[in-house]
C-alpha cells in the first residue's frame, strides 16, 4: 500500500502553515513534506510534528529567493559558496526534524554562461552536498521539473538526471521521481519508474493538466498507485497537488483510487 506524505506548501492553504501539521494529521495524513523548513526555528516544526503524530519525510536545500523567482542555485557557477552554505543549514534542520532525506533544485540556468560550465558546477556542488549529507546519515535528490511551468529549468528529463548521478559518482545521491513533472516532460510513466526503481528515493504526485488531485486530468493514477505496490516500492508519496477546492473536500480521491 502506497504511503502518502502532504505537501503543506500546497495543501491546506485554507489554514496557517503551522497549522497544517494538525491538518495533514486529521486528514489521514501520516507524512508531510514541504519545499523549505528555514522560514521557522527548527524547534518550532520538530514540536509540530511531534504533537502531531507525523513524520518530516522531505524538504529542499536552500534553493535562493524564492519570493523572487529564483528555483534553486545549484547550478550557478557564482554561487557556489552559499549553495555550500545551504547544505549546513539543511543538515542542522533535518537533523532537528528527523528528516532523512533532502531535495537539491539544479535551479534555471543562468544566461549567457556556458552550458558545461553550468553543469560542471551542478555535478561539483552535488558532490559536496552529497558528502556532508551523507556523513550525516541524510540521503540527498535531485528532481527533473518541467520546463513548461518553469521555463529554463537546468534539470527536466530522467536520463538527464540519471546521467548527472553516474557522474556525481556518490551512492548518497538518488532520484526524486515526480509524476506530474514527468508526464509533461515524457510520459511512460510506468516503465520508467520500473526500469529506474533502485535509484528512486521519493515519489511525489499530482495530476495533469492543472496540477490538480489525482483524477482530475489524464493520468490513470487507479492503474499506476497498484503498478508502484506491484514493483515494490517502499519509499513515500509526497501530494504536491494543488486542490481544486478546500484541501479536505479533494481528499476523496484516495478512497476512489482504493487508496
Amino acid at each position: 500500500m502506497p504511503k502518502f506524505a502532504a505537501n503543506l506548501t500546497m495543501l491546506y492553504n485554507e489554514v496557517d502553515f503551522l497549522d497544517r501539521f494538525a491538518a495533514a494529521a486529521e486528514g489521514g495524513f501520516k507524512g508531510v513534506e514541504y519545499l523549505f523548513p528555514y522560514a521557522y526555528p527548527k524547534e518550532q516544526l520538530a514540536e509540530r510534528l511531534h504533537q502531531h503524530g507525523v513524520k518530516q519525510v522531505l524538504h529542499n536545500l536552500p534553493a535562493g529567493d524564492w519570493a523572487a523567482g529564483e528555483r534553486g542555485i545549484a547550478c550557478q557557477p557564482d554561487r557556489i559558496g552559499e549553495f555550500q552554505d545551504g547544505v549546513g543549514k539543511a543538515i542542522d534542520y533535518a537533523r532537528a526534524l528527523g528528516c532523512g532525506q533532502v531535495n537539491c533544485l539544479a535551479g534555471i540556468a543562468p544566461a549567457g554562461v556556458d552550458r558545461e560550465k553550468v553543469r560542471g558546477t551542478f555535478v561539483a556542488n552535488l558532490r559536496f552536498a552529497a558528502e556532508k549529507l551523507g556523513a550525516a546519515g541524510i540521503k540527498l535528490l535531485i528532481e527533473p521539473v518541467n520546463t513548461y511551468d518553469i521555463p529554463g529549468f537546468w534539470l527536466s528529463r530522467t536520463q538527464q538526471a540519471l546521467d548527472v548521478i553516474r557522474d556525481v559518482g556518490s551512492n548518497n545521491l538518488h532520484l526524486q521521481y515526480d509524476i506530474y513533472h514527468m508526464q509533461r516532460m515524457e510520459g511512460e510513466l510506468a516503465n520508467t519508474i520500473k526500469a529506474h526503481l533502485p535509484q528512486i528515493a521519493h515519489l511525489q504526485l499530482a495530476d495533469n493538466p492543472g496540477r490538480n488531485e489525482p483524477g482530475t486530468g489524464e493520468i490513470n493514477y487507479r492503474f499506476l498507485f497498484g503498478f508502484i505496490d506491484s514493483i515494490g516500492y517502499e519509499g513515500w508519496i509526497g501530494c504536491e497537488y494543488k486542490p481544486k477546492g478546500k484541501t479536505i473536500d479533494g481528499l476523496g480521491w484516495r478512497a476512489a483510487h482504493g487508496v
